[in-house]
């Protein structure tokens, strides 16, 4: 039997360990241009371990991941890239039906950002239509992780497959690996069904696809700010 991990003792500060945590989110960001090169199994199951220990309502832990070897991530780009070209979106989870407000405003910034980076100019649709759908290239990652949830756990599901897919990527950037959330997979979650025969009883939340960084591209060259905490905290009493 392996010994169990030793456990903080309760209520006592550990600064060291949040300042690390602290950097890694602050270092991590949304990677739009990969490497080729292949991420070693031992890395990813590492990663995969890490992220298990991200909290789930009842230790359910409703997260499941078909993660692509480098030859099929390939067969795959190939194929949803040419399908997005045609498919209408079909998300099994509906998307914002709006952005509004101080939302509205961060998904613009955001946008821009890259298209800024890319230089790509306001009201050039085809450049940003032709952006867009290198989603489903995956950004050239050698690997896709696609997270489905059990359709019966519904919300609660999807929002613990969002914290593991935080703890996914906090743990990728702590190992060198860059990463990116898609939403933009889940539109095609019927053609993904179909591909990887995933059961009508789970839910497609999301893609993760993850690699090294391209360092040089200039999807790479920018970063989005976060609001402080004095916007986010409502304190009461």
């Amino acid at each position: 039997m392996s010994s169990p991990r030793p456990q903080p003792e309760a209520g006592k500060a550990q600064p060291d360990a949040l300042v690390t945590l602290d950097r890694l989110f602050a270092a991590r960001w949304s990677c739009r241009a990969f490497r080729d090169a292949p991420i070693p199994e031992e890395t990813v199951a590492r990663i995969v371990a890490t992220a298990q220990r991200v909290a789930s309502w009842n230790n359910t832990q409703p997260w499941q991941l078909i993660v692509t070897r480098k030859p099929e991530t390939d067969r795959l780009r190939a194929a949803l890239h040419a399908h997005a070209q045609q498919a209408a979106p079909e998300p099994d989870i509906a998307f914002p039906t709006a952005y509004e407000g101080i939302y509205r405003e961060r998904r613009s910034v955001c946008g821009w950002q890259l298209y800024g980076a890319l230089g790509i100019e306001r009201g050039d649709r085809a450049a940003s239509a032709r952006q867009m759908l290198e989603n489903f290239r995956f950004f050239g990652a050698p690997h896709v992780a696609i997270v489905t949830s059990p359709r019966a756990l519904g919300t609660y599901g999807v929002l613990d497959c969002g914290a593991f897919v935080t703890g996914f990527m906090t743990a990728a950037q702590a190992a060198g690996v860059a990463s990116i959330a898609q939403a933009a997979l889940a539109t095609q979650a019927p053609f993904l069904r179909d591909w990887f025969a995933i059961p009508e009883d789970r839910l497609v939340v999301c893609g993760i696809a993850f690699g090294l960084a391209d360092a040089d591209h200039p999807a790479n060259a920018y970063r989005t700010e976060r609001a402080a905490p004095e916007e986010v905290i409502d304190w009461r009493g």
